[in-house]
C-alpha cells in the first residue's frame, strides 16, 4: 500500500515538473475581446438551451469548458478534471394529494400543498396546535413548544418562521425552517405536520415553489392556507391572526389540543439527473507556495427554456434564456485568466485552481459539493475569487466587489491595483451573498466577489451575447489579474476574518414583505435617494404611475436616501395599505399614490 501511494506520489510530481517546463515555454498571451466574445456567443447559443443543470446543454458547456483549460496546459485536480454528483431534475406534485379535516375534503393547489420532504400517509387522528414548533435550550434562549402535551400519535399544526420575522439576523434562525420543525415534530412522535403561514410573515399568504433541495422526511407534511387553519382552530374559539399576535408579543409558547382530526396523503414526483463541476489545476511556480491555493471560480448552468418554477423573471415564458451575462461572462472571464496565467512566467506563485460551477441558479449546489467534498485541504486555500455577472460593466465604470472584509488589507489591496480612470470600485464587506463564494465564506476562506450589475435582461431570453461589454470585460479582468497574482505570490497566508452573517444564520425564508416591484439600483450611484431601475407592468409601483429612473426620496413622508432606506420604509408598510411615494422624475418631485 506504501508502495502504491509512493508511485501515486511520484507520478503526481512528474506531471507537475512537466507541465511547469511546458508553462515556462508558453509565450505570454494576453485577454482579448475576440476570445471573450467567442466563449460568451458559445455559451449562451441556441445549442446549449439555455444549460439547465442537468441537461445535454449543461453538459456540452462543461465538455467545452474543461477543453478550454486543458488547451492552455491545466491539469485535472483529479480524476478526469470532472467532479460528478446528482441533483433533482424536476419535482412535482403528484395527482393523489389529499387532505381531510373533521371530514371535510380540501383541495390541492387551492387549499392545500405538500412540500418536497413530505411523504406518505397518516390516518385520522387529533391535530395539537404547537406553535412556533420548537424545542430551543441554549444560554440566552428557552422555548418549548412540546413541553406537557402528548403529540405522539397526533397532528401537530406549526406556525410558519418565527416569533421575529422581521429581523433578518435572529436566535430563531436555526430553528425556523419547515424541514427542521417537521423532522423535531417527527421526532416528537408526531404522525403529520401541518403547516400555516401568519399575516406578520406572509400576508399573501402564497404556495411556493417546491424545493429541490428537500428529500423525505418520513411522514406528511402539509402547508395549508389560513382559512383551512381557521376551520380547524373554529372550535377553540381562535385564529391564526390571534396566535401569532400571542406569540409574537409575548415571547412565550401556547399550545393546545384543536379538537378535529385530520387524515392525509402525500406524493412527491422526483426525477434525478447528474451533472458536474470543471475542476482544473495551475501548478504553481514556486517550490513552497506551490502546495497552497488561489480559487477561481465561476457558475456556468443558467435557467435551460425558462417557464414555470425557474425563476425566470419572463413569467411562464418559454424560450431559451442565454444566460450570457448570468454566467457565461463569469466562465468567459475566468477561461481567459486561465490562459493568461498559464502562459505568463512568474504570474502564480502558489498553485490556481479554476472550477467551473454547476447547480448555481438551484442553489449553489456545484460549489457546495466541492466544499464538503473537496480533493485538496481546504485550509490550504488563500483565497476564493468568484465571477458572476460580470459582463454589463456601465458606462458609469462602477464595478461592485464583495468580500472585502473576510481578510484584513484586501480592501487596500485591490485599491492599489485598480486605475481609478478606467473603475470606479464600491465595495461590500460581507463574504456571504447569493452566488458561489459563500460556500467558500462558510468554510472560512477569505472570498471576493466581482459583480458588474443587475439589469432589466436579468434571466430573461433577452440575456444575450450581443449586449455583453467586452472592452469593459477587458478592463475588469486586467483588475482581477493584477490582484489574484497578488494573493498568489504574497509570501504571508491571508487571515480569515468574519464579516457579515454566515449562511446558516441567515434566514432562508424572510418575512414575505410587499414591494413596489422595481429592481432597485443596488449600486447606489443615486445620492439622497434611490432609484428604479426598471418598474415591472402590473405590479404596485406601476399601476401608481412610477417610471424606470425615477429617484424614491420619500415612502409616507420619510426620507430615502439609499437601498437600505428603502427597504426600511417598505417593511414598515403593509399590504393592503395605500402610501405616498415621493419620486424625483426630471428634476421635478412628484408625489405618487400607491395601493399596496
Amino acid at each position: 500500500m506504501k508502495d502504491c501511494i509512493y508511485r501515486r506520489y511520484i507520478s503526481l510530481s512528474v506531471i507537475l515538473s512537466l507541465s511547469l517546463i511546458s508553462f515556462s515555454c508558453r509565450q505570454a498571451r494576453q485577454i482579448t475581446t475576440g476570445e471573450l466574445q467567442d466563449h460568451i456567443k458559445y455559451l449562451s447559443s441556441d445549442t446549449l438551451r439555455g444549460r439547465r443543470t442537468g441537461t445535454a446543454g449543461d453538459s456540452l458547456a462543461a465538455e467545452y469548458i474543461r477543453k478550454e483549460l486543458k488547451s492552455y496546459g491545466l491539469i485535472p485536480l483529479s480524476g478526469d478534471g470532472f467532479q460528478r454528483f446528482s441533483v433533482t431534475s424536476s419535482l412535482s406534485a403528484g395527482k393523489n394529494n389529499s387532505l381531510t379535516i373533521a371530514g371535510k375534503s380540501f383541495d390541492q393547489e387551492k387549499d392545500f400543498m405538500p412540500f418536497a420532504f413530505s411523504s406518505g400517509s397518516a390516518d385520522e387522528a387529533e391535530i395539537i396546535f404547537t406553535g412556533y414548533g420548537f424545542v430551543i435550550d441554549e444560554d440566552s434562549l428557552k422555548w418549548n413548544d412540546y413541553k406537557g402535551i402528548d403529540v405522539n400519535g397526533k397532528w401537530v399544526m406549526i406556525l410558519r418562521a418565527d416569533p421575529e420575522p422581521d429581523k433578518s439576523v435572529s436566535p430563531f434562525i436555526p430553528y425556523s425552517s419547515d424541514r427542521g420543525k417537521t423532522l423535531l415534530a417527527k421526532d416528537m412522535g408526531a404522525c403529520g405536520v401541518l403547516l400555516v403561514s401568519g399575516e406578520a410573515f406572509d400576508p399573501l399568504d402564497t404556495f411556493e415553489s417546491l424545493n429541490p433541495d428537500d428529500f423525505p422526511v418520513g411522514i406528511p407534511a402539509i402547508r395549508i392556507k389560513r382559512e383551512v387553519a381557521d376551520f380547524i382552530l373554529k372550535g377553540a374559539k381562535t385564529s391564526v391572526k390571534y396566535l401569532e399576535k400571542k406569540l409574537n408579543g409575548s415571547g412565550k409558547p401556547f399550545s393546545f389540543a384543536t379538537g378535529p382530526k385530520a387524515d392525509a396523503h402525500s406524493e412527491i414526483t422526483r426525477e434525478m439527473a447528474g451533472t458536474r463541476n470543471v475542476v482544473m489545476l495551475l501548478p504553481g511556480e514556486d517550490e513552497t507556495l506551490r502546495n497552497e491555493f488561489i480559487i477561481i471560480g465561476a457558475h456556468f448552468d443558467h435557467l435551460g427554456m425558462g417557464g414555470k418554477g425557474s425563476s425566470s423573471m419572463a413569467g411562464d415564458t418559454v424560450a431559451v434564456h442565454h444566460g450570457a451575462d448570468d454566467n457565461a461572462s463569469g466562465v468567459g472571464m475566468m477561461l481567459e485568466l486561465a490562459e493568461k496565467f498559464a502562459s505568463t512566467k512568474g504570474s502564480h506563485k502558489r498553485s490556481i485552481i479554476f472550477i467551473a460551477f454547476s447547480g448555481e441558479e438551484q442553489g449553489l449546489l456545484g460549489s457546495r459539493y466541492f466544499a464538503d467534498n473537496p480533493t485538496i485541504d481546504l485550509s490550504k486555500v488563500n483565497a476564493m475569487i468568484n465571477l458572476d455577472m460580470v459582463g454589463r460593466l456601465p458606462e458609469s465604470k462602477v464595478l461592485q466587489i464583495s468580500g472585502i472584509g473576510t481578510a484584513e488589507g484586501l480592501k487596500e489591496l485591490i485599491s492599489a491595483a485598480n486605475d481609478t480612470s478606467l473603475l470606479s470600485l464600491v465595495f461590500s464587506e460581507e463574504g456571504y451573498g447569493r452566488s458561489d463564494h459563500t460556500s467558500f465564506y462558510s468554510k472560512n476562506i477569505p472570498v471576493l466577489f466581482y459583480f458588474t450589475g443587475a439589469h432589466t435582461d436579468y434571466h430573461k431570453p433577452e440575456d444575450t451575447w450581443d449586449l455583453i461589454n467586452y472592452n469593459g470585460m477587458i478592463t475588469v479582468s486586467s483588475l482581477i489579474y493584477n490582484v489574484a497574482k497578488e494573493l498568489s505570490a504574497g509570501p504571508e497566508r491571508l487571515r480569515f476574518r468574519e464579516s457579515g452573517p454566515r449562511p446558516e444564520s441567515v434566514r432562508t425564508t424572510r418575512k414575505k414583505s410587499v414591494t413596489l416591484g422595481i429592481m432597485p439600483d443596488f449600486a447606489g450611484l443615486v445620492k439622497n435617494g434611490m432609484r428604479a431601475d426598471e418598474v415591472y407592468p402590473g405590479r404596485p409601483g406601476a399601476l401608481g404611475g412610477m417610471k424606470k429612473g425615477d429617484i424614491i426620496t420619500a415612502i409616507n413622508g420619510k426620507t430615502v436616501n439609499n437601498i437600505q432606506d428603502y427597504m426600511f420604509r417598505m417593511g414598515q408598510v403593509k399590504y393592503g395599505q395605500q402610501i405616498t411615494v415621493e419620486v424625483l422624475r426630471d428634476n421635478k418631485k412628484i408625489n405618487l399614490l400607491i395601493q399596496l
